[in-house]
Protein backbone atom coordinates (compact mmCIF):
# COMPACT_ATOMS: atom_id res chain seq x y z
CA UNK A 1 0.00 0.00 0.00
CA UNK A 2 1.49 3.32 -1.04
CA UNK A 3 0.95 6.56 0.77
CA UNK A 4 -1.27 8.98 -1.22
CA UNK A 5 1.40 11.60 -1.82
CA UNK A 6 -0.23 13.80 -4.43
CA UNK A 7 2.01 16.84 -4.78
CA UNK A 8 3.48 16.45 -1.31
CA UNK A 9 7.07 15.47 -0.69
CA UNK A 10 8.00 12.25 1.12
CA UNK A 11 9.05 14.36 4.10
CA UNK A 12 5.63 16.02 4.30
CA UNK A 13 3.90 12.64 4.04
CA UNK A 14 6.06 11.17 6.79
CA UNK A 15 5.51 14.09 9.15
CA UNK A 16 1.77 13.83 8.53
CA UNK A 17 1.91 10.11 9.27
CA UNK A 18 3.62 10.84 12.60
CA UNK A 19 1.25 13.66 13.56
CA UNK A 20 -0.65 12.98 16.77
CA UNK A 21 1.12 9.67 17.39
CA UNK A 22 3.23 9.08 20.46
CA UNK A 23 5.55 6.73 18.56
CA UNK A 24 5.92 5.79 14.91
CA UNK A 25 7.48 2.37 14.18
CA UNK A 26 9.71 2.02 11.13
CA UNK A 27 7.48 -0.87 10.01
CA UNK A 28 4.56 1.57 9.62
CA UNK A 29 6.74 3.92 7.59
CA UNK A 30 7.75 1.11 5.25
CA UNK A 31 4.18 -0.14 4.97
CA UNK A 32 3.05 3.06 3.26
CA UNK A 33 6.00 3.04 0.87
CA UNK A 34 8.16 5.79 2.37
CA UNK A 35 11.92 5.38 2.18
CA UNK A 36 14.44 5.05 5.02
CA UNK A 37 16.47 7.93 3.57
CA UNK A 38 13.71 10.46 4.26
CA UNK A 39 13.63 9.28 7.89
CA UNK A 40 17.37 9.81 8.19
CA UNK A 41 17.09 13.29 6.67
CA UNK A 42 14.27 14.37 8.96
CA UNK A 43 16.14 13.12 12.04
CA UNK A 44 19.25 15.01 10.94
CA UNK A 45 17.19 18.18 10.48
CA UNK A 46 15.58 17.82 13.92
CA UNK A 47 12.06 17.44 12.51
CA UNK A 48 11.87 13.82 13.67
CA UNK A 49 13.39 12.14 16.72
CA UNK A 50 14.74 8.61 16.99
CA UNK A 51 13.70 7.32 20.41
CA UNK A 52 14.76 3.69 20.07
CA UNK A 53 15.57 1.03 17.56
CA UNK A 54 13.06 1.41 14.75
CA UNK A 55 10.99 3.98 16.67
CA UNK A 56 10.49 7.65 15.84
CA UNK A 57 8.39 10.58 16.96
CA UNK A 58 7.84 14.23 16.13
CA UNK A 59 9.44 16.66 18.62
CA UNK A 60 5.93 17.91 19.48
CA UNK A 61 4.45 14.40 19.84
CA UNK A 62 2.01 13.92 22.73
CA UNK A 63 2.86 11.77 25.73
CA UNK A 64 -0.31 10.15 27.05
CA UNK A 65 -1.29 8.41 30.25
CA UNK A 66 -0.48 5.00 28.77
CA UNK A 67 2.81 5.90 27.10
CA UNK A 68 4.48 2.85 28.69
CA UNK A 69 2.05 0.61 26.80
CA UNK A 70 2.72 2.44 23.55
CA UNK A 71 6.47 2.01 24.05
CA UNK A 72 6.07 -1.76 24.49
CA UNK A 73 3.50 -2.57 21.82
CA UNK A 74 5.25 -0.50 19.18
CA UNK A 75 8.03 -3.11 19.45
CA UNK A 76 6.37 -6.48 20.05
CA UNK A 77 4.24 -8.92 18.09
CA UNK A 78 1.97 -11.70 19.38
CA UNK A 79 1.77 -10.07 22.81
CA UNK A 80 -1.39 -9.29 24.78
CA UNK A 81 -1.66 -6.83 27.67
CA UNK A 82 -2.86 -8.78 30.72
CA UNK A 83 -3.21 -8.98 34.52
CA UNK A 84 -2.24 -5.89 36.55
CA UNK A 85 -1.64 -3.73 33.47
CA UNK A 86 -5.04 -4.65 32.03
CA UNK A 87 -6.66 -3.96 35.42
CA UNK A 88 -5.09 -0.54 35.40
CA UNK A 89 -6.27 0.13 31.83
CA UNK A 90 -9.84 -0.84 32.71
CA UNK A 91 -9.65 1.07 36.02
CA UNK A 92 -10.48 -2.02 38.05
CA UNK A 93 -9.07 -1.96 41.56
CA UNK A 94 -6.33 0.20 42.97
CA UNK A 95 -3.24 -1.42 41.46
CA UNK A 96 -0.54 0.78 39.93
CA UNK A 97 1.84 -1.76 38.38
CA UNK A 98 5.54 -0.90 38.23
CA UNK A 99 5.96 -3.00 35.07
CA UNK A 100 3.99 -3.75 31.91
CA UNK A 101 2.41 -7.20 32.20
CA UNK A 102 2.04 -9.05 28.92
CA UNK A 103 1.27 -12.54 27.67
CA UNK A 104 3.57 -14.12 25.10
CA UNK A 105 3.64 -17.48 23.34
CA UNK A 106 5.71 -20.13 25.12
CA UNK A 107 8.78 -19.77 22.89
CA UNK A 108 8.53 -16.10 21.90
CA UNK A 109 11.51 -13.84 22.51
CA UNK A 110 11.15 -11.20 25.20
CA UNK A 111 12.09 -7.79 23.77
CA UNK A 112 15.14 -6.12 25.28
CA UNK A 113 14.06 -2.73 26.58
CA UNK A 114 15.60 -0.25 28.97
CA UNK A 115 12.14 1.14 29.75
CA UNK A 116 9.52 0.24 30.78
CA UNK A 117 10.16 -2.91 32.85
CA UNK A 118 8.29 -6.00 31.68
CA UNK A 119 6.52 -8.88 33.42
CA UNK A 120 5.84 -11.79 31.10
CA UNK A 121 3.45 -14.73 31.44
CA UNK A 122 3.55 -17.44 28.79
CA UNK A 123 0.98 -19.80 27.37
CA UNK A 124 0.76 -22.53 24.74
CA UNK A 125 -3.03 -22.10 24.45
CA UNK A 126 -3.68 -20.30 21.18
CA UNK A 127 -7.25 -19.40 22.17
CA UNK A 128 -5.89 -17.14 24.92
CA UNK A 129 -4.55 -14.75 22.28
CA UNK A 130 -8.04 -14.13 20.88
CA UNK A 131 -10.71 -15.09 23.43
CA UNK A 132 -11.64 -12.04 25.46
CA UNK A 133 -9.02 -9.87 23.73
CA UNK A 134 -10.03 -6.47 22.36
CA UNK A 135 -7.89 -4.08 20.32
CA UNK A 136 -7.52 -0.48 21.48
CA UNK A 137 -5.76 2.35 19.67
CA UNK A 138 -3.47 4.11 22.13
CA UNK A 139 -1.19 6.90 20.97
CA UNK A 140 -1.50 5.70 17.37
CA UNK A 141 -0.54 2.10 18.24
CA UNK A 142 -2.94 -0.86 18.19
CA UNK A 143 -2.76 -2.63 21.57
CA UNK A 144 -4.50 -5.99 22.27
CA UNK A 145 -5.86 -6.01 25.82
CA UNK A 146 -7.86 -8.61 27.70
CA UNK A 147 -11.37 -7.38 28.40
CA UNK A 148 -12.45 -6.79 32.02
CA UNK A 149 -13.96 -10.25 32.66
CA UNK A 150 -11.06 -12.10 31.04
CA UNK A 151 -8.62 -9.94 33.01
CA UNK A 152 -10.23 -10.83 36.34
CA UNK A 153 -10.19 -14.55 35.49
CA UNK A 154 -6.53 -14.32 34.42
CA UNK A 155 -5.73 -12.80 37.80
CA UNK A 156 -7.26 -15.82 39.56
CA UNK A 157 -5.25 -18.11 37.29
CA UNK A 158 -2.06 -16.27 38.24
CA UNK A 159 -3.12 -15.49 41.82
CA UNK A 160 0.24 -16.65 43.17
CA UNK A 161 1.87 -13.78 41.24
CA UNK A 162 -0.69 -11.01 41.65
CA UNK A 163 -2.16 -11.89 45.07
CA UNK A 164 -5.61 -13.17 45.97
CA UNK A 165 -6.55 -9.81 47.49
CA UNK A 166 -6.03 -8.19 44.08
CA UNK A 167 -8.22 -10.84 42.44
CA UNK A 168 -11.06 -10.33 44.92
CA UNK A 169 -10.93 -6.55 44.73
CA UNK A 170 -11.14 -6.64 40.93
CA UNK A 171 -13.92 -9.25 40.94
CA UNK A 172 -16.09 -7.27 43.36
CA UNK A 173 -15.59 -4.04 41.46
CA UNK A 174 -16.35 -5.62 38.08
CA UNK A 175 -19.57 -7.25 39.31
CA UNK A 176 -20.62 -4.03 41.04
CA UNK A 177 -19.99 -2.15 37.79
CA UNK A 178 -21.59 -4.73 35.48
CA UNK A 179 -24.04 -7.29 36.89
CA UNK A 180 -24.16 -8.96 33.46
CA UNK A 181 -20.48 -9.90 33.70
CA UNK A 182 -21.18 -13.20 35.49
CA UNK A 183 -21.76 -15.23 32.31
CA UNK A 184 -18.48 -13.98 30.85
CA UNK A 185 -16.63 -14.71 34.08
CA UNK A 186 -17.87 -18.31 34.09
CA UNK A 187 -16.95 -18.71 30.41
CA UNK A 188 -13.39 -17.44 30.78
CA UNK A 189 -12.97 -19.42 33.99
CA UNK A 190 -13.77 -22.56 32.00
CA UNK A 191 -11.27 -21.68 29.26
CA UNK A 192 -8.59 -20.93 31.86
CA UNK A 193 -9.50 -24.05 33.87
CA UNK A 194 -10.02 -22.15 37.10
CA UNK A 195 -13.78 -22.62 37.43
CA UNK A 196 -13.40 -24.70 40.61
CA UNK A 197 -11.08 -22.10 42.13
CA UNK A 198 -13.41 -19.23 41.30
CA UNK A 199 -16.76 -20.92 42.02
CA UNK A 200 -17.02 -19.98 45.73
CA UNK A 201 -15.93 -16.40 45.05
CA UNK A 202 -18.40 -16.03 42.17
CA UNK A 203 -21.20 -17.32 44.36
CA UNK A 204 -20.13 -14.96 47.11
CA UNK A 205 -20.54 -11.81 45.00
CA UNK A 206 -23.92 -12.68 43.46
Amino acid sequence: MEHPRGNRSEAECLLELAEGRELLPLADIREVGLSRSVVTRLVRDGRLERVGRGLYRRPDAPVGEHHDLVAVFARVNRAVLVLLSALRFHELGTQQPSAVWMQLPARARVPKMEWPPLRVVRTRVEALFTEGVDWHEIGGIQVPITNPARTVVDCFKHRSQVGLDVCLEALRELVRRDRNAMDSLYWYATINRVQHVMQPYLEGVV
